[in-house]
């Protein structure tokens, strides 16, 4: 199968071939003197810049060619110069040799850089789970925003899961990208999945993952996070360090900051909870920097003046698509930061049913909810 050429590829052929063509002008023009010979080593390696080694050596070959071509002309009426055009030529064939090996270490570490992408993205494909549809009375979409189409991966990290407690979602973002980003998601994630079936307050979570935090990571690295519990149509938020997420209620746009600031995991936060009543049809939008940080020459993303009509409408899958449709526009398709988004709804606690005594073995009408 015949492999595809990429356009900066078929950009850095093309222009090695017009050089060429303007070589071979200036020659024609010249007469029978061969006195740009030596340009046409430069095609090859303007080649190599952009494309692999098999275009390359194709390059090489025409430059040769023509090198050789031009030097027997030469040759035919100055028999003087027979030095001059064999060190001419063999520079030539020297570059195209060299440019070709060039094309084809490139190649390799095209190849390699995009094997370890795919693994790197493989990974954080692992580590960030698909939430929802539903949770509890929650509906719930997530979705992760790259900042590159080259595959670069940051530590943007999301979780939902139902528990004893309640449903209970962290968002967070490791400072830093790469692997070593994702390697600490996946650790920030793994002792959450853990012990948020295990705590019954936040703060205790906060501090395992804190510790957690701290064992993995150096002096200057740390993670953003923010954790959410519902219960009984209850929610609590504890913010380290986090964007503080955004209620939308009966067309209003309410910041949910916390009582007092506290640090990232990895600097020993102490948390206060923020409470809030949930009311049916309630939607909470949780978020990275990534967008709060999202601007257009210089004046950043209006999210909260636009959230309720990118975010109020549709399912909250079709919230979020709007909001990243419309930050893309905004930014011109160029974000200098990966941004997770979780949109959730509150459907609201289901009303008890009344159960026949005889149904259950007790005496008068009893509710289950």
């Amino acid at each position: 199968m015949k492999r595809p050429l990429l356009p900066e590829a078929r950009a850095g052929v093309g222009a090695a071939f017009v050089l060429l063509c303007l070589v071979l002008a200036a020659e024609v023009a010249d007469g029978t003197d061969a006195n740009y010979v030596g340009l046409l080593a430069a095609a090859p390696f303007l080649a190599a810049a952009f494309a692999s080694w098999p275009e390359v050596l194709a390059v090489g070959s025409a430059s040769t060619v023509l090198a050789l071509v031009f030097c027997s002309i030469e040759l035919m009426h100055h028999r003087d110069r027979t030095l001059v055009m064999l060190l001419n030529l063999g520079a030539v064939v020297l570059a195209a040799g060299i440019a070709s090996a060039v094309g084809a270490i490139r190649q390799r570490q095209i190849a390699r850089y995009a094997e370890l992408s795919k693994l790197a993205s493989v990974a954080q494909q692992a580590v960030l789970r698909p939430l929802g549809p539903q949770l509890g009375p929650l509906t719930i979409a997530a979705r992760y925003i790259s900042a590159s189409a080259a595959a670069d991966i940051g530590g943007d990290l999301y979780e939902a899961l139902d528990t004893p407690y309640g449903v209970r979602m962290i968002i967070g973002d490791v400072r830093g990208k790469g692997l070593d980003a994702v390697r600490l998601a996946s650790i920030v994630l793994g002792s959450y999945r853990h012990v948020a079936f295990e705590r019954a307050d936040l703060r205790a979570i906060v501090a395992d993952l804190d510790r957690a935090v701290a064992r993995s990571v150096g002096d200057e690295d740390f993670v953003t996070a923010a954790l959410i519990e519902e219960r009984g149509g209850t929610l609590t938020i504890v913010n380290c360090g986090h964007p503080a997420p955004l209620l939308l209620r009966r067309g209003q746009v309410i910041p949910l900051d916390p009582p007092s600031n506290a640090p990232p995991l990895g600097f020993m936060p102490v948390v206060k909870p923020r409470v809030e009543r949930l009311e049916p049809g309630d939607r909470l939008l949780f978020f990275t920097d990534g967008l709060a940080e999202a601007r257009r020459d210089g004046q950043f993303f209006p999210t909260a003046e636009r959230a309720q009509r990118l975010l109020g409408h549709g399912t909250v899958g079709d919230g979020l698509a709007s909001l990243e449709s419309a930050l893309l526009e905004w930014v011109r398709g160029r974000l200098d930061d990966d941004i997770a988004l979780v949109l959730v709804e509150y459907q609201g606690v289901k009303a008890p049913a009344t159960v026949p005594s005889w149904e259950i073995g007790g005496a008068g009408a009893t509710t289950v909810g």
